[in-house]
């Protein structure tokens, strides 16, 4: 089923100081042809006609919209809605729905305001939310909550097309890869002190003939023998 949006974002004519708290709430102006179906408490379905969307807290990543007539004299519902990531913003207000059977109203799954990359993303009942995850075959954003005062604590999960919930943090978050161990460090030898071994005497360079030293006893024996010559001739 295919539906005609027409959405302007309000408060376009407004002055500055209001023009800034737009820009926070992001109050927008929307127009359904057909009747659409929207999360909430309560859930309700709109009939085709105009319509004021805009966020009334910021909870880091959920936040509380809320759905008004367009005199904002009527609350419709209020609806928790997680924070939805697209890598393209457009500059005018987009909504994106879920698929539904035939002869069903189609059901409001995200709305993005102009130039936004976050836009709200909203949180369905547990037992609605399990049926159109069967028929759109796509998980979809459940809660538990049952009145506003809950909407701002309760848990969010996803309900897969076979009725499974899982975390959140398991469906927008991929797996880190697991780290293969560290190798152990190489055992690192001992080092042993060798002493280093000593040195061979250097062999003294020759510093003269053996003649030398033959001819050096040769005096010394003769020397000798003529001091004994003269003692001998003195007694005598």
């Amino acid at each position: 089923m295919r539906i005609k949006v027409t959405a302007l974002l309000g408060g376009l004519l407004l002055l500055g100081g209001a023009l800034l708290a737009d820009d926070v709430n992001k109050r927008t102006v929307i127009t359904f042809n057909e009747p659409v179906m929207i999360a909430g408490v309560p859930v309700v379905t709109l009939e085709p006609g105009t319509y004021v969307i805009k966020i009334v807290n910021h909870d880091h990543t959920r936040n509380i919209v809320q759905v008004f007539n367009e005199r904002e004299n009527k609350l419709f519902t209020t609806v928790l809605a997680i924070n939805n990531y697209r890598l393209f913003p457009k500059d005018k207000t987009t909504f994106s729905f879920w698929e539904t059977p035939r002869g069903n109203p189609t059901a409001l799954r995200a709305w993005f305001a102009p130039g936004d990359r976050w836009g709200q993303e909203f949180v369905y009942p547990r037992g609605l939310a399990a049926k159109i995850a069967r028929d759109a075959g796509e998980t979809v954003l459940t809660t538990p909550a049952e009145t506003i005062a809950e909407l701002e604590t309760a848990p969010v999960t996803e309900v897969t097309k076979t009725g499974e919930e899982q975390p959140l943090e398991a469906a927008f978050t991929a797996p880190e890869p697991a780290l293969a161990p560290e190798p152990a460090p190489a055992p690192v030898a001992a080092e042993v002190a060798v002493a280093a071994p000593a040195p061979e005497p250097e062999a003294l360079p020759a510093t003269g003939s053996p003649f030398f030293a033959i001819g050096l006893v040769g005096l010394m024996a003769a020397a000798a023998g003529l001091t004994l010559r003269r003692l001998t001739h003195r007694r005598s």
